[in-house]
């Protein structure tokens, strides 16, 4: 099967205008992600919606397409660049465009995947540790997985799951193995057009969670496990812990 690495980035980011092309260790936060993702999967192009990241992508010397400012979710978007650019590619992957620090193993993680021919939508997750603490798992910007025993999504949520009956929560991680959802996904090229078709289901609109409607819709969504943390960033709070982490593991 052939990979090809789409990274959405849009310009007018509601927390950080202009976030990928936001200067870390040197380089933008898009050439940051492009570099990790480049050479791991069969090729790689950003799918963006201005036109001063077009430049700046093709300025250090990558790929990058227009696309459409009215998408609603990176999905969408993924899906338009596909178009114009996935021609001869069996399987997509969805990389966000403020994850600089993305790792090759996560990447073949997702690739591992689709050895089963069953499996339409694959993705990551990192379990939770005890040293993260309770306060870790409650946090609603940080989605947490449920799965069955093949390792497919039964549930996401951003409450936390399951529910651990009997005990005080400051024991939950340590009866039980919490999984925190990496927001990486890669797609069937057939899936990657359905899912995109489908209208908004009630689950995602309760959650916010665009995964819970190919869920609802029947997909079969594969989990892979990442023992690597990463840092989103978000806001510029989260360039600054981005600016630390580098320089501390460089």
């Amino acid at each position: 099967m052939k990979f090809i690495g789409i990274i959405p980035a849009r310009y007018a980011s509601t927390r950080f205008p202009a976030k990928p092309l936001a200067i870390l260790g040197g380089k933008t936060v898009i050439e940051r992600v492009y570099r990790q993702v480049e050479g791991i999967l069969d090729h790689v192009v950003v799918a963006t919606d201005d036109e001063r990241i077009l430049k700046a992508v093709e300025a250090f010397g990558g790929e990058a397409v227009m696309t459409s400012v009215n998408h609603k979710s990176g999905t969408d978007r993924v899906h338009e660049a596909f178009t114009k650019v996935g021609m001869g590619y069996d399987v997509v992957v969805n990389i966000q465009g403020d994850e600089p620090f993305i790792h090759a193993q996560q990447l073949e993680s997702i690739r591992q995947c689709f050895a089963d021919n069953t499996i339409d939508i694959a993705t990551l997750v990192k379990p939770f540790t005890p040293n993260d603490g309770f306060e870790a798992l409650e946090n609603v910007n940080s989605p947490k997985v449920v799965v069955n025993n093949k390792m497919e999504a039964l549930y996401f949520s951003r409450s936390i799951i399951p529910f651990t009956r009997g005990k005080e929560k400051a024991e939950w991680l340590k009866g039980h193995t919490y999984y925190k959802h990496i927001g990486l996904y890669a797609y069937r090229a057939n899936v990657l057009k359905e899912i995109t078709s489908l209208p908004q289901s009630s689950l995602e609109i309760a959650e916010s969670l665009e995964q819970l409607r190919w869920l609802e819709n029947g997909y079969k969504i594969k989990v892979g496990i990442s023992e690597i943390e990463t840092i989103g960033i978000d806001t510029p709070e989260d360039l600054q812990r981005a600016e630390e982490f580098l320089q501390k593991n460089n």
